[in-house]
């Protein structure tokens, strides 16, 4: 299992927009694939999920992948969040 932890930049923080574009980039992955906010945790493959968390500007998210393209997938989602997020 590969994580990493981000602090959102995003003045709206994870909103509609973000959210569905990291679900769809989540989604390529065959690795499970997790965020998570404090104790609260999402499938970053469901919109409903990520959503919920309800992600704000300056809070510090942690992501995982855990399977058989974990290298690829958070390489990739670290850089997702740092050029969307």
């Amino acid at each position: 299992m590969k994580e990493f932890k981000y602090v959102i930049t995003d003045p709206e923080g994870i909103h509609a927009r973000p959210a569905g574009i990291l679900v769809k980039q989540a989604a390529g992955y065959q690795s499970d694939v997790k965020i998570a906010k404090g104790e609260k945790s999402a499938d970053a493959k469901r919109i409903f999920g990520v959503m919920g968390l309800g992600v704000k500007n300056g809070e510090e998210v942690t992501v995982t992948a855990d399977g058989a393209d974990e290298d690829k997938a958070i390489a990739e989602l670290e850089a997702f969040f740092k050029e969307n997020l």
